[in-house]
C-alpha cells in the first residue's frame, strides 16, 4: 500500500508540473478580480527542478564534509579536534538561514551562490552528528574482529566502519535532505530560482492559488524525498545485515 501511495504521490506531481493548467479549476476560486489560478511568470517545472538540484547540490557538498569530518575526529589522531568541529557544524544551526544569506549576498552577490552556502551550512548538524553515532558505535567484537585479520586503519575504516555507520550516516542526509527542501524557498528573495518564487509572487500580489501551488509542490516533494531516502537505508541496512 505504502508504495502505491508513493506512486500515486510522485504521478500527482509529475502530471501537475508538466500539465499544470489542467488544475486550473481547482485553484480558480482561491482567486480575486480575474487573477490567473495557475502560476504564469515561469515554468512550474523548471522551478521545480532547479529547486530540487540546489537542495542535492548543497547536501552533497554537506555530506562530503560532515562524513570527513566525521571520520576525523573518531581517529586518534584527530580526537582532540571534536570540540572545535562541533561547534562549527553547530554555527548553521545557530544562525537562521535568512541570517546567513544577508551575511552571504554582500561577499557573493545575489543568485544561487547565497542560497548553496545557506543550505550547506544547514545541512551539516545532523550528517555529522549521526556520522559520529555511526562510527562511534561499532561493535567492539566486529572491530576486534578486524584487527584480529591484520586490517590496515584504512582498511578497516572503509571496509567495516563505515559500512556499518552507512544506515545512520544516511538517515542525517535524509533529515538535512527534507529540511532544506523547505529552507531553500527563502533563496528566491536573492534572486535563486526555485519554488520560492511561486510563493512569493502569490504573497505580493495576494493570490492565494500561487501560495498553495508552491507550498504543495514544496512539501510533496519533501515527502516524496523521505520515503525515497527511508527505502534506500533499508535496502542498505539489509545489505549491510546480509554482509
Amino acid at each position: 500500500m505504502a508504495w502505491l501511495l508513493r506512486l500515486l504521490g510522485f504521478g500527482l506531481l509529475a502530471f501537475f508540473l508538466v500539465a499544470p493548467q489542467r488544475f486550473a479549476p481547482l485553484f480558480a476560486p482561491l482567486t480575486e478580480y480575474g487573477a490567473p489560478p495557475i502560476y504564469d511568470q515561469g515554468n512550474l517545472l523548471a522551478l521545480a527542478l532547479a529547486h530540487l538540484t540546489t537542495v542535492l547540490l548543497a547536501a552533497a557538498a554537506s555530506t562530503i564534509v560532515a562524513v570527513t569530518l566525521g571520520i576525523l575526529v573518531t581517529r586518534p589522531a584527530g580526537a582532540e579536534f571534536l570540540p572545535l568541529s562541533r561547534t562549527l557544524v553547530n554555527i548553521g544551526q545557530t544562525f537562521p538561514p535568512v541570517a546567513v544569506l544577508a551575511v552571504t549576498v554582500p561577499l557573493v552577490g545575489f543568485g544561487q551562490t547565497p542560497t548553496l552556502i545557506a543550505l550547506f551550512a544547514y545541512g551539516l548538524l545532523p550528517i555529522f552528528e549521526n556520522t559520529l553515532t555511526g562510527l562511534q558505535t561499532a561493535p567492539p567484537a566486529v572491530l576486534e574482529a578486524a584487527d584480529g585479520m591484520c586490517m590496515s586503519a584504512r582498511q578497516r575504516l572503509l571496509s567495516v566502519e563505515l559500512p556499518l555507520a552507512l544506515p545512520l550516516i544516511l538517515e542525517g542526509v535524509r533529515l538535512s535532505l527534507v529540511i532544506n527542501i523547505g529552507t531553500a524557498t527563502l533563496g528566491s528573495t536573492v534572486g535563486a530560482k526555485g519554488l520560492g518564487e511561486v510563493i512569493i509572487a502569490g504573497l505580493l500580489s495576494n493570490n492565494t492559488a500561487f501560495v498553495l501551488q508552491g507550498g504543495l509542490v514544496t512539501g510533496l516533494m519533501a515527502v516524496l524525498l523521505y520515503d525515497a531516502m527511508a527505502a534506500i537505508e533499508k535496502r542498505t541496512l539489509r545489505a549491510v545485515q546480509l554482509g
